[in-house]
Parts: structure tokens; sequence; C-alpha cells
């Protein structure tokens, strides 16, 4: 397989101030999308990147979020890795066979299926996905109400919009967020990182065995369905932001400038680290204290227990820094619009993309734990000259800016285009 020169990301080298192209406002199109349809996983990270997109399309006001749930409890844990309608009928299976019998419990664990409330990101309600009732209402509203627009992202979704796709494809334009892997055919587009096609690049191929290479995705280069991203796609746009800073005011205005955030995830696959991290951190902190009014500290849901321990145990009291404890209200919005600087760890895309999205300098630390496709992004962050490093040799009062991240207002351009070569438009 010979190394591949992969396109750019939209808006690379391009001019910031994105305006809407004069073929979305003239008055050709008589079938406007009026609606949109999100397909999520339970996964805050995921279900916001469609939640973004959905903002940036102007159709945030009239969404229904539906997620799909596997089985939970018992012998379901260990069988996550199975594709869901799988593992849905051998959860079935398994809890008629086993319904009266010692090992009910082992097998049944929980309530077998789970669909959460929508606070995690922003809506009252979530819905149990339907693929026939899904595509039951595109059909029936398609007349009244225009096409509805599907957005999926997470692995679980994948079978669930492309089906709605291929019973309804004259009622839907379906976007799938992050590769699939296989047969992109499947979806109108397809919204993915950059640094997902990583193995095609000759940096991704020396890392692999040529005996492997067969069985790493994606094989091919992006084709015309595919729009590459930088990082994730997010719901902090500006006017997110504008509210945030006027809800957060009372608390955060007041603090002696500037305010660092340190926004803190977790080790993943392809960014493993653990105390020693922490330990790091701490130590840079200390170095950059003397140029910093005022320090607040978040952790994600992945922050190790080791990891928050140690740093609460460091700075609990300190009287320039605050750690906030987990408890509602979650002030990430407001600290991403009342900030003057981050620091945030380098196992979060989602994280760093927001941060970048702010023109504000954002500090990354530990990019040396990160390999594959995270160190592929973690380059083109330092290319574009939207990060630094986190030495603790910083002086965090002297201010620095940069072209803002703006994904998902590009790639919803790239999604008006796809959707008025049908002759529709989005309203």
């Amino acid at each position: 397989m010979r190394p591949i020169r992969l396109p750019e990301p939209p808006g690379v080298g391009g001019v910031g101030g994105m305006e809407t192209p004069e073929i979305f406002t003239g008055a050709a199109a008589t079938v406007v999308v009026r609606r949109a349809v999100v397909i999520g996983n339970g996964s805050p990270g995921a279900e916001n990147q469609c939640l973004g997109l959905v903002r940036a399309l102007g159709l945030a006001d009239h969404l229904t979020l539906y997620r799909v749930t596997r089985p939970q409890g018992g012998i379901n844990e260990w069988l996550h890795f199975l594709p869901i309608s799988l593992h849905k009928l051998i959860d079935q299976v398994l809890r008629h066979f086993f319904r009266n019998t010692r090992l009910a419990p082992v097998v049944e664990g929980r309530k077998p299926y789970r669909v959460p409330n929508g606070g995690s990101v922003g809506l009252s309600s979530v819905l149990e996905a339907d693929t026939k009732k899904i595509v039951a209402v595109a059909r029936d509203t398609f007349d009244k109400e225009g096409p509805t627009l599907i957005v999926a992202c997470g692995w679980d979704t994948i079978s669930y919009s492309s089906s709605i796709r291929h019973l309804a494809s004259g009622n839907v334009f379906v976007i799938q967020v992050q590769h699939p892997r296989s047969r992109l055919d499947r979806f109108d587009l397809v919204v993915t990182p950059h640094h997902d096609y990583y193995a095609l690049t000759a940096g991704g191929q020396q890392e692999i065995p040529r005996l492997f290479r067969r069985w790493i995705t994606p094989q091919e280069p992006p084709g015309r369905n595919v729009v590459l991203t930088v990082g994730a796609l997010h719901q902090a746009d500006s006017a997110a932001l504008r509210l945030a800073a006027i809800a957060w005011h009372d608390e955060l205005a007041p603090l002696p400038k500037p305010l660092l955030i340190v926004n803190i995830g977790g080790p993943t696959r392809n960014c493993k680290y653990g105390v020693d991290l922490a330990r790091q951190l701490i130590t840079s902190m200390y170095n950059v204290l003397d140029s910093c009014g005022s320090v607040r500290v978040s952790f994600s849901r992945r922050t190790p227990r080791k990891v928050s321990d140690i740093i609460f145990k460091e700075f609990a009291g300190h009287p320039k820094i605050y750690i906030w404890d987990g408890e509602e209200p979650n002030p990430h919005m407001g600290h991403l619009a009342w900030a003057d600087a981050f620091v945030v760890t380098a196992d979060s895309i989602s994280m760093l993309s927001e941060a970048c999205s702010t023109g504000k300098p954002v500090y990354v630390i530990g990019t040396e734990y990160c390999k594959w496709k995270f160190s592929a992004f973690h380059k083109t962050l330092r290319e574009r000259g939207v990060v630094r490093p986190f030495t603790g040799l910083e002086d965090i009062s002297n201010s620095w800016s940069y072209p803002p991240l703006n994904d998902a207002i590009e790639v919803a351009t790239r999604v008006r285009e796809a959707i008025a070569e049908r002759g529709w438009s989005v309203g």
C-alpha cells in the first residue's frame, strides 16, 4: 500500500469569516429540511458532536434525540464487543432460558434496557432508537414538513442510520459522524477527523507491520462523500459561549486575572498515563502560579480516582486554585467563555477541540504519552499554531491567539452543498 497525500480538512489555509454561499440564499430549492433526528449511543462526547452540527445548521430547535442502548448488567458487561443487534438477541435468549434458574441474577443483572434523560447533552428527554419508527415518521411527514436530517455518531448507531437510509432514501439525508470503518456508501455523508486516515500516511504505514495492514481501516482514501475535520465537533459555538458568559458572570467575572482553566481527562488506548502525569502537572502548575490571577481545575468522567486524589491533596485549600467537585451545575461552558488560557491533557480530543475554538492560548500536557492517530492530531494542532506544550516555563499573563477552529461551521457548509445537489435546502 503506497503512502498517499490526503486532502486538507475544510478551511485549512483558507480565510476566516465564512459566509453562506449564494446558492443557499436563492429561492430555487422548494424542498426544505426543517428538522433533525440525532441518533446517539449515550456517550456525551459522541452525542455532542451530532448536536454541534445540528446547531451549526440552525436546526437545534427542531430536533429529536434517539439513543441506542445495550442490555446492562450481569453477563452483558462482557458482550459489548458484539454488534448491538446480536448482543440484544443473545440477551433475550439468555433471559428466556435462565429465567427460573439460580443463574438468573448472573444473566440478568439490572434492568435490560435503560434510556437515561438527555441532561448530559442539554435535552429534557430521549427516546429509545427504533429504526421502523424513525422511517415511518420520515415518510409520513415528508409531504408537509419536508425531508428529515439524520445525524448519528458512534459504532452502535451505524446499523440504525444505514438502515434508515436504505429504507427511506428519498425522505432523509443521513450523516454518520466518526469513521464507520467500511462501506461508506451506506451514508449520504461521513464526517470524520483527518487523523482517522493516519493509517494511509507514510508515518502510519511505518507503524503497522505489513502482515496486519489489511485489517487496519480505513484502507482507501476519503471519497467524495467524506468530510474531513481537524478535531471533534461540539456545541461551544459563539452563541453558546455568549449565553454561558452571562450565566456565569457573577461567579467568574470577579476572579483575579488571568484566569487559567485546567481540564484533566483520563488515559485512553492511544494515550496511556497515570499518576506520573498528575505529578508532572502539579510541578508545572506551581511554576506558573505567580503569573496567574486564579486557577480553576476540572476533571472528566474518565479521570482515574488516583489522579484526581493527588490533585485534590496537593491543591486543596490553595488560595488561588479552585477544584470543581463534580456537582451540578457543570461550569465547563462558563470556563470556556471566561478563561484567559487553558491547560488540557493530551488524551481528550473533545476538550482540546472546544478550547481551540475560542482563539485563546491552549497549552497541552502529556503528548509524549500519545501514539498512533492521537499523535497525528497533536501534530496538526501544533502546525496550525493553536496549541503549545505546557512546560511550566510559561508566563500565563502573556496572551497569544490564532484563527479558531470552526469544524462545525465548516462541516455545516459542506452539508448544505450536498443537500443542495439533491434539490433541497436547509431552512
